[in-house]
């Protein structure tokens, strides 16, 4: 698909529990894909909406793509306002709830009808099209298939148009598998004034011919470390044009394993809006007879004998050619490969793997960001402890599952990052936040510590969460709007005089504490030793907020005060908030809150308010 219909761009809009039902289905064949359910309506999605109307627009305004599981009016209504140019606007799609009718809106030809055709196809519905060569041949020139480009969509009106008017259309296919246009019901010619051009050559684009550029060339690249990223694509660029050579018949960017998180890699393959593959040694050596420039200085720098020439060549397999030997700048190089047909990249090589490690909250699905769910949708596996997956529900469906026990904390984020580093995406699950108490921290941990290669080549980003302390302090009222710290007082990790220290810090410092991990089956101290710390600062009044499975069917708060706690009130499930010795208790319509003032009212007085 293009751009605009990647699956990470595309948003399902559901205001029925029936709409959210088909939504879910959608995401199988859509993964990365987002749901946007109404509130009251809808239970759970990615996220959760109040106005229909305004949403849409603003997703509209976005670029998003957008299918409304809903009444076609609704979209029209919500949209019209904003209807300026059609070369620009997203693609909109209404799909009614039993699945059966598929009707692009906006953007047939940006991606709206091909959109609507995969949806058919698994729905068994019908994708109402009725643009006019869709209907007619079945095609659409200006949006071909995935890793086609279009260098001069503005000839396609016409082009098409003439095919509709039975006036002679040429098809010239230079380079690729056309198969597409073949096998459509288009009448083109073996001659006329207007033609269809396919090659990978660049092309005159003010013409009567519409040109297209099919997926068969194949950059393989190098470069020193930290090269810049301006080189490389300057050395790209001149390589190219010097061998008349179109940009938009490249179809990835491809160099060995070592060059994985090479910055400048990864800029060239943004620069030209393609996939970036990687290969082992080993498998680039294989091309070694193949090479025009084989070298013994690189193969005793990196195991084989040609890293640019041999990625090219890889990538395009046996039929393929070098058609560009290596060039090169002061610090990279860059050589040409060209595929008998179209090259997929899924085929060549692997993807830089990545790691997101996610926080998913309480376990509410209202409390999981966005960012994350798209994270997890996006993933190919995803690795955690069983009761947080299946917190997950129909969001990891289909997904690789990789579970182990609460206590395994080291084995799955060992797991996480060798899945990775095999050049999957993989999403981390914690629970709350998970760079407070969970298992961000180890990653990077593990990753100084074992120093291995294969790891650190991989990209990682951290998706914060709803922490525990957030959720119980919403709960509650606002007890944490002064100072306040957090303090775990498990020492299976810290040692108990390190916890000591810091409670007593704690206490001098009149901070609002959270405990986490207050009481376990073995641990039944701490909690006790915790409290008589604080009571040495604080009154026995000062209150204390007891919050157990937050954002879960057993959701359980209770309102103590520090002189009661006892370990009896807590357990691994529970956060204990305590206040400092300004955190007050109030009744506030008909429920108990608290709050810890930060000097408002002071403030307030002094000014006369």
């Amino acid at each position: 698909m293009s751009n605009l219909n990647t699956s990470e761009n595309i948003v399902f809009i559901v205001l029925t529990e029936q709409g959210l039902g088909l939504a879910k289905l959608m995401l199988q064949a859509l993964p990365g894909a987002e749901i946007h359910g109404r509130r009251g309506r809808v239970e759970n999605g990615d996220l959760i909406f109040d106005n229909t109307m305004d949403h849409i627009r603003d997703l509209f305004g976005d670029g998003r793509t957008i299918v409304g599981i809903c009444a076609a009016g609704i979209l029209i209504r919500a949209v019209a306002p904003l209807l300026k140019d059609k070369k620009t606007e997203a693609p909109v799609v209404a799909l009614s709830e039993d699945g059966k009718n598929i009707i692009p809106l906006l953007g047939g030809h940006r991606g709206a009808n091909r959109l609507a055709r995969s949806i058919a196809d698994l729905t068994g519905g019908n994708a109402a099209l009725t643009t006019a060569g869709d209907v007619a041949f079945g095609l659409a020139l200006d949006d071909p298939p995935a890793g086609w480009s279009v260098a001069n969509p503005d000839r396609a009106k016409d082009v098409m148009a003439a095919l509709l008017a039975d006036q002679p259309v040429k098809l010239d296919v230079e380079a690729g598998d056309a198969s597409w246009l073949h096998d459509s019901d288009a009448p083109f010619s073996d001659g006329g004034e207007r033609a269809v051009r396919v090659t990978d050559q660049c092309a005159d684009e003010n013409g009567a011919t519409f040109v297209l550029h099919p997926p068969v060339l194949a950059l393989g690249v190098g470069c020193e470390r930290n090269a810049e990223s301006e080189e490389l694509i300057a050395l790209v660029e001149q390589t190219l044009n010097e061998q008349g050579l179109a940009k938009g018949a490249v179809a990835c960017v491809t160099s060995i394993d070592v060059k994985m998180d090479e910055v400048a890699v990864h800029a060239l393959a943004n620069h030209l809006g393609v996939p970036a593959r990687f290969y082992s040694a080993e498998e680039l050596e294989k091309q070694s007879l193949r090479l025009i420039n084989p070298s013994d200085i690189v193969f005793a720098e990196v195991g084989c004998h040609g890293v640019s020439e041999g990625a090219a060549l890889a990538s395009v397999g046996e039929g393929g050619e070098l058609i560009v030997a290596k060039t090169k700048s002061k610090r990279a190089t860059v050589a040409i490969g060209k595929a008998v047909g179209n090259i997929d990249p899924e085929d060549c090589g692997r993807p830089r793997g990545h790691l997101s490690v996610v926080g998913i909250g309480p376990g509410k699905p209202d409390w999981r960001t966005p960012a994350v769910s798209k994270a997890i949708a996006r993933a190919s596996d995803v690795v955690g402890y069983n009761l947080y997956l299946d917190l997950l529900g129909d969001l990891i469906a289909g997904k690789n599952r990789h579970m182990s026990e609460l206590a395994q904390e080291e084995d799955r984020v060992r797991k996480a990052l060798d899945l990775a580093a095999e050049g999957r995406d993989v999403a981390l699950v914690c629970s709350g936040d998970a760079g407070i108490y969970a298992l961000a921290t180890l990653v990077f941990e593990l990753i100084d510590h074992d120093s291995r290669d294969d790891w650190n080549r991989i990209s990682i980003n951290v998706e914060p969460g709803v922490s525990a302390i957030q959720a119980a302090a919403s709960r509650i009222g606002a007890p944490i709007g002064h100072d306040f710290c957090t303090i775990s007082l498990s020492d299976l990790l810290t040692p108990w005089t390190e916890i000591a220290r810091r409670l007593r810090a704690a206490a001098d410092g009149d901070f609002v504490v959270a405990f986490y991990n207050p009481v376990s089956k073995r641990r039944r101290s701490q909690l006790e030793i915790a409290r008589d710390t604080l009571l040495t600062k604080r009154p026995p009044e000062t209150p204390v907020m007891l919050a157990r499975n937050l954002g879960r069917e057993e959701e359980a708060i209770r309102f103590i005060t520090l002189g009661e706690l006892t370990p009896d009130h807590a357990d691994m499930l529970t956060i204990v908030l305590v206040g400092n010795s300004q955190s007050r208790l109030i009744e506030q319509a008909g429920r108990a809150r608290v709050y810890t003032p930060r000097g408002y009212a002071a403030k307030l007085s002094a000014t006369g308010s």
